[in-house]
């Protein structure tokens, strides 16, 4: 009898170590995505932006650095936390062109093909000034209880020079309820 009780204790701890495993690994998809999204973030930074007017014989245009002004609402993919309740949702190629050359996933280039636990969103006001900010975004709801995870990382603009600047991206993602 003593040989069942402890089988059994030993069979519950193994069936919740499994289960955080199980969440973990999937929380792995967005720790994932959203470094992707703010390595995105910061690529975009360093294109080349310039007018698209023609300029006059002898003359320079100026160089412009802009990151991507955040997705708008409802451009969240999936767009509403439904389609990730305690599932997995495909998203269609078209999801990921919402925006334009900078704002929105478009400008970000950033992309998932294979089905996905998470609703992914991306926020700034774009700009390339001294302190403009963005985050990086992703919720998911693994056990249908419709208690969002989050996870979110952040970057800003700094630099010494207003005109010498560069995309700080935070060491750390902030992670809230990671296990929902």
């Amino acid at each position: 009898m003593v040989v069942v009780s402890i089988v059994g204790v030993l069979a519950t701890l193994a069936s919740y170590g499994v289960r955080k495993y199980v969440a973990r690994a999937k929380a792995a998809e967005a720790i994932n995505a959203v470094g992707r999204v703010a390595k995105d973030a910061a690529a975009a930074y360093t294109r080349d932006g310039m007018s698209g007017s023609v300029s006059a014989a002898g003359i320079s245009a100026p160089v412009s650095h802009n990151l991507c002004a955040g997705v708008g609402t409802g451009e969240t993919v999936p767009s509403n936390a439904a389609a990730i309740r305690g599932s997995r949702y495909q998203s269609r190629p078209t999801d990921w062109t919402q925006g334009t050359a900078s704002q929105g996933w478009r400008c970000l280039r950033f992309s998932i093909e294979q089905p996905q636990y998470y609703m992914y969103n991306y926020s700034s006001p774009g700009g390339g000034a001294r302190g403009t900010t963005f985050e990086a975004s992703a919720q998911g709801d693994l056990d249908g209880d419709g208690t969002l995870s989050n996870f979110a990382l952040r970057g800003q603009l700094a630099g010494a020079a207003a005109s010498i600047l560069d995309v700080m991206i935070a060491p750390n993602l902030v992670e809230t309820n990671p296990d929902e």
